[in-house]
């Protein structure tokens, strides 16, 4: 095929596949960003077995290839406990993602919780304040504004990621690339594949450092 023959064709598809790594992307976003604040605080709980629990889902999460999670999710469960657990690849994608990136989102704002002066929940408590409301008025909103960067990076991190959805089938950018490349022999959709990946990379690194920009003049002015 013609270098033009070859855009024609590969890059609808490939858009097609965009679309769905978009979706892949905004899923993990919308529920590991919160998933993983109840799991730093159950790590730093007080009550032992939910601390247990708390650190042994973030160790197993963190310290496992998310390709080998996709992977159990996707063919082990059905063998474990039948063909009726079984999911589909976006339903699959989107369970393995969320669950990875919740654990080190977790670690994130664990890190975030524990930097906070012991003086503010010294404080708040003079203030007569109840645990609840200290977290959540006081020292959640600080430990946001300090977790902002490394989530950032993680955010980042995650569209490279959508790539390894590829190994359970799911029809994403990566997947499509592969499929032109096999059937074509033309190594030029994995270069359109990635200049939709740094795309989408340039355009989130901006909004997350106006995001970041946002938050620092609300501390500078909290200071």
């Amino acid at each position: 095929m013609s270098f033009w023959e070859i855009t024609q064709q590969s890059l609808p598809i490939l858009l097609k596949g965009g679309i769905i790594s978009i979706e892949l992307y905004v899923l993990t976003i919308v529920f590991a960003l919160p998933l993983g604040l109840p799991i730093a605080l159950g790590e730093n709980s007080r009550i032992k077995p939910i601390a247990w629990l708390c650190r042994g889902y973030v160790a197993l999460f963190r310290g496992t290839p998310l390709m080998l999670q996709l992977m159990f999710f996707y063919y082990g469960i059905p063998i474990i406990f039948g063909p009726e657990y079984s999911f589909n690849q976006i339903t699959t994608a989107v369970i393995a993602f969320v669950l990875n990136y919740a654990a080190y989102l977790a670690e994130i704002y664990r890190g975030g919780l524990n930097g906070i002066d012991k003086g503010q929940y010294e404080a708040a408590h003079s203030l007569g304040l109840t645990s609840g409301q200290t977290m959540a008025g006081i020292i959640i909103p600080q430990t946001m504004r300090v977790v902002l960067p490394p989530v950032s990076n993680e955010m980042i991190n995650l569209v490279k990621d959508t790539a390894l959805a590829s190994v359970i089938a799911l029809p994403e950018l990566m997947h499509k690339a592969t499929g032109i490349v096999n059937s074509s022999q033309n190594l030029l959709p994995y270069f359109y594949a990635a200049v939709l990946y740094l795309l989408f990379t340039i355009v989130l690194t901006s909004l997350l450092r106006h995001l970041e920009g946002h938050f620092s003049k609300f501390s500078d002015r909290g200071a």
